[in-house]
């Protein structure tokens, strides 16, 4: 008998099986993921009141019928389109005077990598209910940490807003309007020039 003769024959081995086709709830969630992507990017070319559920559907190559099964109405598709956890660090374990720096650099750090951040700024620029949206975010975000380093809680809503005026304002000429000598300041200048700023509005006595 030859040496090959022991071996099994290939013939009589079962066929590898097929890989099992993705879990639905993993394609479920790619589906969801395509709508928010399309949806970011025609609200923030269109605006709310012109994007319609059509245009988005199109653009994510999926039946509008699926982004009202996921998302319900425009209203909730926006809702969770914009829905932006700022991460903002707890300035209550810094040192009381670094927490405008703090906030700077954390927010340079999200519009640079963030390109959702810059979708919700130009929807909030452009329609009253980005607008809205906008201001839910970083009133209910931005408030908690002014109310823990401010000198007197009552002040915290208006002091939340000078902070947000500022952090909007370097946003909006950086990042969506795209000055160009608002593009071309470092990341140090920036924090040199803002910080001072945004720690009074946090910090300094009442005027």
């Amino acid at each position: 008998m030859l040496a090959y003769d022991c071996w099994p024959k290939l013939d009589g081995m079962p066929t590898p099986a097929a890989p099992p086709p993705a879990p639905a709830a993993r394609r479920s969630d790619a589906t969801r993921a395509a709508i928010l992507e399309a949806a970011r990017e025609r609200f923030a070319a269109d605006g709310y009141d012109r994007a319609t559920i059509r245009a988005i559907a199109r653009d994510a190559r999926i039946d509008p019928s699926m982004v009202m099964r996921y998302y319900g109405s425009k209203e909730g598709l926006f809702t969770a389109a914009v829905s932006v956890d700022l991460a903002l660090p707890d300035v209550s374990a810094l040192p009381r005077d670094r927490a405008g720096e703090a906030l700077v650099r954390h927010f340079l750090s999200l519009w640079e990598e963030n390109e959702v951040l810059t979708a919700v700024l130009r929807v909030g620029a452009q329609s009253a209910a980005g607008a809205e949206r906008t201001r839910d975010i970083f009133r209910d975000q931005l408030l908690p940490v002014a109310q823990r380093v401010c000198p007197d809680p009552e002040q915290a809503p208006a002091r939340a807003a000078l902070v947000a005026s500022h952090l909007l304002g370097l946003a909006l000429t950086r990042y969506v309007l795209r000055i160009p000598s608002a593009v071309d300041l470092s990341e140090g200048e920036i924090v040199a020039w803002l910080a001072p700023s945004v720690q009074r509005y946090l910090t300094a006595p009442h005027p």
